[in-house]
């Protein structure tokens, strides 16, 4: 007990040396010199001056002083210990497999345009109304812990809490993705991750895949491109990647794509700059964000859709429902919805951030939703490992739970909630259980489209010709293309080559003429080391 009191007492001493002017200069100066993000503690210390409470454990056993150490004492009675050890056991869930570094955001949608036209949603009704949502906002291939800056697919997932359900809008930093077969999710998702057999993310993989599987390759440009890292999530345009069915109150129907337009303005980093920054901070888009919402230097988005008619999809040369491809200009037009707002930060980013649950499947009335089969295989898929993370009860968590619920699933894994207490648990009934509702605007029939496998190497010239503005920026993908190239042995260097030269030839020549100079240059570069004297115990 004594040393307590030491400790305690020299705690109190230290406090009392630096009390007094040179204290309120030091805290002025680092409240002037540090980001919010960096002093959310001393915020929260500063909010709270006294503490918040009385310690309990888990269960509201209020803990006495003496139990906060267990030097010298039976530690299996000790109540306290007891708690915090198996709490801190089973405190970790399992991580997504894709998307698991990642942040989160709350905030507002507000509707801006008139677009009862085109859907009955009424979350996107009514000019000036305003729906709750959370946004959380990731890299597809990075584990939890890593690096914002990775050259790989972004993502921005926006739940909206409409009085129709939840929906969610899932969405990447490109217009396009790299496959249409949803088989070959699987394989992409291991090819992005890390290898078995070294546990360290794999360029071969990555390439031999893309060689293997042509489709890829219009994604991949953009990837490989100056899109491939935005410069903070704050600062990339977003895409629902599908083509999404909607319809208006007489049953007309409509076909359109959601995009999220940045109001930041679009920045991206050059591959040798994101190296810079990551060296000092891999969380640099986790703290750009939270630092932009603590400031009140709200990010917004503006949410569009690119919309074609019944008429428009059949007399297209080009399959609009295929999400490798991009929608030709001039057959659609491009609608405004409203603005998207984010302006307040989590209280606590594992409830919110890590306990959200995104599915596409979720829809709301007026939005049926896609038919590609990527779409209905990630309807199926989100869910099921929402399931392995959350357990099944996922909706019931406080951020996933829809305003309005009334359902006949029972029981499971906490949290329950109410469990809809003494209400028929079976349907149909005849004792007032929940009734479904009728639709008659609902269109009777879906189209049901025909997919093909056939890789068609236009959309990626397209995109290296004409969405590549100029020389340098085709300069910068070639560069970019060769350092994944050097990774991989020849004969996959070779069959990308050969891929280029089909797309476009100048693109071919570039990546060929840019690695045979590239080989012939010696790249090892050893570190620079400090070398100190090997400790000793004597």
């Amino acid at each position: 007990m004594g040393r307590v009191v030491v400790c305690f007492t020299l705690g109190l001493f230290i406090n009392l040396q630096v009390s007094g002017n040179r204290f309120q200069f030091a805290s002025y100066t680092y409240e002037n010199k540090t980001d919010p993000a960096t002093r959310q503690l001393y915020e929260f210390r500063k909010e709270h001056p006294e503490p918040i409470g009385l310690l309990t454990t888990s269960s509201g056993y209020p803990v006495e002083i003496r139990d906060t150490i267990t030097l010298n004492t039976d530690i299996f009675s000790n109540t306290f210990f007891v708690d915090s050890i198996l709490h801190l056991d089973h405190e970790r869930v399992p991580e997504r497999v894709v998307h698991a570094k990642g942040t989160a955001a709350l905030g507002y949608f507000e509707v801006t345009s008139d677009v009862s036209k085109y859907t009955k949603a009424d979350v996107f009704n009514g000019i000036g109304k305003k729906t709750p949502v959370v946004g959380r906002f990731s890299s597809v291939a990075q584990n939890k812990g890593g690096n914002d800056l990775a050259r790989e697919f972004k993502g921005l997932s926006v739940k909206f809490y409409t009085q129709e359900g939840n929906l969610d809008l899932l969405c990447l930093n490109v217009p396009v993705f790299v496959l249409k077969d949803p088989e070959y999710f699987v394989h992409f998702a291991h090819a992005s991750k890390r290898n078995p057999r070294t546990d360290l993310f794999d360029d071969t993989a990555k390439l031999d895949l893309l060689t293997l599987r042509p489709e890829m390759l219009h994604g991949s440009l953009w990837m490989l491109s100056d899109y491939g890292i935005p410069n903070g999530y704050r600062k990339m345009d977003a895409f629902a990647i599908h083509t999404f069915e909607v319809n208006n109150r007489q049953g007309e129907k409509y076909f359109v794509r959601f995009n999220f337009r940045t109001e930041q303005g679009i920045e991206n980093l050059s591959s040798d700059e994101a190296i810079k920054i990551s060296g000092e901070d891999q969380d640099y888009y986790n703290r750009d964000l939270y630092n932009a919402i603590a400031m009140k230097n709200y990010p917004i988005w503006i949410l569009e859709m690119d919309v074609m008619t019944y008429e428009d999809i059949l007399n297209l040369n080009y399959d609009p429902f295929d999400i490798t491809v991009l929608w030709k200009k001039g057959t659609y037009q491009t609608v405004q919805i409203g603005r998207l707002i984010f302006n307040e930060n989590p209280d606590n980013m594992f409830r919110i951030s890590e306990q959200s649950a995104f599915n596409p499947g979720n829809l709301v009335p007026g939005i049926p939703g896609p038919f590609d089969n990527v779409f209905k295989s990630r309807r199926l898929s989100y869910q099921d490992t929402q399931i392995h993370r959350l357990g099944i009860n996922r909706n019931r968590i406080e951020v996933n739970c829809p305003i309005y619920r009334k359902a006949y699933n029972r029981d499971g894994y906490p949290p329950v909630k109410d469990n809809m207490r003494d209400a028929p648990n079976y349907f149909p009934n005849s004792f007032s259980g929940p009734v479904p509702f009728v639709d008659a605007s609902r269109p009777k029939e879906r189209l049901w489209i025909m997919e093909s496998n056939a890789v068609d190497l236009e959309e990626a010239s397209y995109f290296y010709n004409y969405v590549l503005e100029n020389d340098e920026h085709r300069d910068r993908l070639a560069n970019n293309t060769v350092k994944l190239l050097l990774q991989n042995p020849p004969f996959i260097q070779r069959r990308l080559i050969n891929l280029f030269y089909l797309v476009d030839q100048h693109l071919g020549e570039q990546v060929s003429n840019k690695l045979y100079r590239a080989l012939k240059t010696d790249i090892t570069r050893n570190p620079k080391v400090l070398r100190i004297p090997r400790l000793r115990c004597y």
